[in-house]
């Protein structure tokens, strides 16, 4: 008999019942909150209540990093080690977690109170290194976790001027003090046509990393002819780097919603998502009381409404047709495109989707006029815009500045490369994007400027990396990142990721083959050209600049640039042994503080679950 008891299960559903299919992921989430995994039993009954087939809810298991069909640990500790968080030892607080505990990275201790993960980025790279401890984040942890903040993370707001983060930076910004929906209801006094006229006007475009016109794709779902629309917005913010949407969410929710409900006005559309990403559980509570805000105060509700989807760990739901099949209950798999969005969005009806930071400018756009909106920026690039600024700088946070200043002044903003180093390199867009070097400085922050000299502006990440840093780590970690998102369906990418990843861990350890600069080129020529989607076709956008730059990096034996660079690289290495050997010394149970998890006493085995990092990276190809 099974010892599953399923009554906590059935109410806890109920409500996503009438939901049918789409109802599925919020099922699931629902059900992993109280068994803390998705035995068979569960899974079953989630199928029959929602009139699933049962094979599609372990298609949606399996698909899904954060959903477990093994039992796990009572306590998930996921700690990053993407690129700005391994530049601050993540790494080694990995190892000094797994040796306390006694297990490896993705296993759990045989009492089952404890498992331990390596995470892809968390969105918390400007305060790195980082973690998420069931649905609190761990950020600034020092090393053998002497010291750390734990719950909601901090907003760090700089920049040179306040538009879209004119409420962030001191917590949540209730509706009192947010204030009625000025701009919702000066567009409700105009003619839908009129509002999408001024979008168009005001030059905005997509903040997410693909700059489509914003009104072009408002103007294309409003002449849509449906008997629903719908409004989505993208918060599924996964791009290692990437972490402006949390805060504007965490800090000044009520103007996304506020955003939102004039896309919905502009467009004809009464239903809305918010998608936001599986590793952000802490902002959902946040979001909910927002929402119940806006309805008390009649801004939702029969006109116009929003629910909350949260994501479960796939990157690939960044991609906008991905995140339309995750809404409905399915894999994240792209569609094939043409029909777009417009006309053939979620559930076949037209959508606009946006991602957080675009929807954030709408409300200033309708309460400036589009006039006094375009005075902010250049003519080709108008507005304000936010920048995600980590890595080896001083004050990293996200800096909204108008388009237009120059990397230089950015950096300048951000206190320079910290311990007076030199710079190296910075990546620019995140991990789909490129690398720039110290030539690049007096580049401007533009889209145009930077579409000059090969640079993508993304999704805003300017990740930072000090004369001292070795690039073939970081580019193998990007390589890792794409192997392990890739979600699988086109070929190009599903084997480009793997054969990127097997050259660039070549690269890392100095043993590359003959001809591997040239198998690396025509890899990611490859899934540029023929991949289905965005993350294929990104994938090797870094790679491939790193090539450009320091081709020396791809070459059998371990370059030496110059004898001042050599010596510092080699000091760093001599350091981080150093400090490694240091930690497993000093690493013992009483180290761990705070809120963390006391060691298992009994001895730790593999996790039932077998869901290593590398079998969830099978999975997802």
């Amino acid at each position: 008999m099974s010892e599953i008891d399923l009554n906590p299960l059935k109410p806890a559903i109920e409500s996503f019942i009438p939901l049918g299919r789409s109802g599925l992921m919020p099922a699931l989430h629902a059900a992993q909150k109280i068994y803390g995994w998705l035995p068979e039993e569960v899974a079953s009954e989630v199928a029959k209540s929602l009139r699933v087939p049962l094979a599609d809810v372990h298609g949606v298991i399996e698909f899904y990093s954060l959903y477990y069909n093994e039992q796990v640990g009572q306590k998930f500790i996921r700690v990053c080690t993407d690129p700005a968080c391994a530049l601050k030892g993540a790494d080694g607080l990995l190892k000094y977690l797994c040796k306390n505990y006694k297990v490896d990275a993705g296993q759990t201790t045989d009492d089952l109170s404890l498992t331990i993960e390596q995470s892809p980025c968390l969105g918390l790279c400007d305060q790195a290194p980082a973690a998420l401890v069931d649905d609190d984040a761990e950020t600034n942890i020092s090393r053998n976790f002497r010291s750390y903040d734990i719950g909601i993370p901090q907003s760090l707001v700089y920049g040179s001027i306040r538009e879209l983060t004119i409420n962030c930076g001191e917590g949540t910004t209730t509706l009192a003090k947010y204030g009625e929906y000025s701009a919702y209801k000066k567009a409700l006094s105009v003619n839908p046509e009129d509002i999408i006229a001024e979008i168009k006007a005001s030059g905005l475009v997509g903040r997410g990393g693909a700059a489509f016109p914003t009104g072009i794709k408002w103007e294309g779902a409003a002449k849509a002819s449906a008997d629903q629309k719908y409004v989505i917005c993208n918060a599924d913010e996964s791009e290692p780097g990437t972490f402006k949407d949390r805060v504007l969410l965490l800090d000044d929710p009520h103007r996304t919603i506020e955003g939102m409900c004039i896309t919905a006005y502009a467009i004809g559309a009464t239903k809305g998502y918010i998608y936001i990403r599986g590793e952000y559980p802490y902002i959902v509570p946040v979001l909910e009381e927002a929402l119940n805000e806006a309805r008390m105060a009649g801004y939702l509700g029969e006109r116009f409404d929003i629910e909350i989807r949260v994501g479960a760990g796939a990157y690939i739901c960044g991609e906008e047709t991905a995140l339309f099949e995750s809404i409905e209950g399915k894999r994240g798999f792209p569609r094939v495109k043409p029909p777009f969005p417009t006309t053939h969005g979620v559930f076949g009806k037209p959508t606009v989707i946006n991602n957080v930071e675009t929807m954030c400018n709408v409300p200033l756009i309708i309460e400036k006029g589009f006039a006094e909106y375009r005075k902010i920026g250049t003519e080709k690039s108008p507005g304000p815009k936010l920048f995600c600024v980590s890595g080896d700088v001083a004050k990293p946070g996200v800096y909204e500045v108008p388009f237009g200043v120059t990397l230089r002044e950015l950096l300048e903003m951000a206190g320079g490369v910290t311990g007076k180093k030199a710079l190296q390199s910075v990546l620019f867009g995140g991990a789909a994007g490129a690398f720039a070097t110290a030539e690049h400085l007096d580049v401007k922050m533009t889209f145009e400027d930077l579409r000059a000299v090969g640079l993508p502006l993304g999704s805003g990440v300017v990740m930072v990396f000090d004369e001292t840093r070795d690039m073939r780590d970081v580019l193998q970690r990007l390589g890792h990142f794409f192997a392990h998102e890739s979600c699988g369906k086109c070929y190009p990418c599903q084997m480009g990721t793997q054969r990127q990843m097997e050259i660039l861990n070549r690269v890392a350890a100095g043993k590359t083959l003959p001809d591997d600069l040239i198998r690396l080129q025509d890899v990611g020529w490859t899934m540029t050209e023929a991949s289905l989607c965005g993350l294929g076709q990104t994938a090797a956008g870094a790679v491939l600049s790193a090539m450009k730059l320091w081709p020396a990096l791809f070459e059998s034996e371990k370059p030496v640039l110059s004898k001042v660079k050599a010596i510092k690289v080699s000091r760093v290495s001599k350091v981080a042994k150093v400090e490694a050997k240091s930690a497993k010394k000093s690493a013992t149970k009483k180290a761990v503080t705070k809120k963390s998890v006391k060691p298992a006493k009994a001895k730790a085995v593999k996790s039932k679950s077998k869901k290593t990092t590398a079998s969830k990276s099978v999975k997802k190809r």
